[in-house]
Formats: C-alpha cells, structure tokens, sequence
C-alpha cells in the first residue's frame, strides 16, 4: 500500500521539480529513510503522542543542508497527511525512477562457487543488451547449488540449478524411454 502512496508522491515531486532535482533529492530521501531503522527515531515518529510540530521540527532540521523550500513544503505536506511512514518506500521508489530514466540498473549473481570478474562482466553485458541497458551485477557467495542472477528493478531472475537440471535429465530419459 505504502508503495502505491510513494508512487504517487514521487510523480508529483518528480513533474515539481525536474529529473536533476529528483536526483538530489533522492540522496536526501535515502539518508532519511536510513534514519527509520533507527529504533529510537522511529518510535518519536510513529508515537501518536509527539506533536506534528515536533516531527515536523526534526525532519526540516534534517534537510536544512539541502537549502530547498520545495523539499520542506512536501515534508511539511508529509507530516501534515501524516504520511511520515511512507519515506523510506519514496527513497526507493525514487531510486527505482532514477534507474529507469537512466537505464542504470544492479542486480546480484548467487552462488556456492565462487564466480570470477570476468564472468561477472560477461553477465553484465549480455544482460545489458538484451533489455537494452546498462547493468551492474555484484556476486554474493551463498547456499544456492547453481547459478542465480537477480535484477530486482527489471524483475528479473534467471537460475541454473545443479539439481534442476539433473532432474530434468532424469525426466527426460524416462520420457524418452
């Protein structure tokens, strides 16, 4: 629900303030959304018991390195609909458009082996032309018996299991038989 508010909320910033803008702004949103994994930030922010004025106080003290009177009047906006929780799902939302607008897009390579550089860039670049895209994979060693890779913001997931395949060979040969 909250990602269909932030969908929302991030058009109209985005159409206020242009694509450049959006790109600052999203380093903003990102620090902030950083700050609601923080219990205690979170528990004045969600507390029904802290006056609007308060909240609104902290997150304007927040961006005041940022200088812009558009960034204050949609947290103003924000803390007055109180829409506070849906921050860190703007942050991403935000930096989902911003993928999408430059075709910049990471994903992850799983695996148990461990996969090289090289293969890395291959993936990279056989991925990037087929959606027509610049894409960035980093590998992260785990459990997984084969090879997965995940791009998130295109959703996108391709794997090749060790026991998939083995076990498609098996149905395979007992079909053929």
């Amino acid at each position: 629900m909250q990602e269909l508010i932030a969908k929302r909320y991030i058009k109209a910033l985005g159409e206020a303030t242009g694509s450049e803008s959006l790109v600052n702004l999203a380093e903003v949103f990102s620090a902030i959304a950083a700050s609601f994994s923080d219990e205690k930030f979170l528990s004045v922010m969600e507390n029904p018991d802290v006056a609007k004025a308060d909240k609104e106080s902290i997150l304007l003290d927040a961006v005041k390195s940022a200088g812009s009177e558009k960034l204050n009047n949609f947290l103003k906006l924000l803390v007055e609909n109180g829409r506070i929780s849906t921050i860190p799902a703007m942050a991403e939302e935000m930096r989902k458009e911003i993928a999408r607008s430059s075709k910049n897009y990471s994903g992850v390579v799983y695996s148990n082996e461990d996969v090289d550089a090289k293969t890395l860039t291959d993936l990279s670049a056989g991925l990037g032309k087929k959606v027509d895209a610049t894409v960035e994979l980093t590998f992260v060693k785990s459990d997984y018996d084969g090879l997965k890779v995940d791009v998130d913001d295109l959703d996108m997931e391709i794997d090749f299991s060790k026991t998939r395949v083995r076990t498609q060979l098996v149905e395979h040969i007992l079909k053929a038989i």
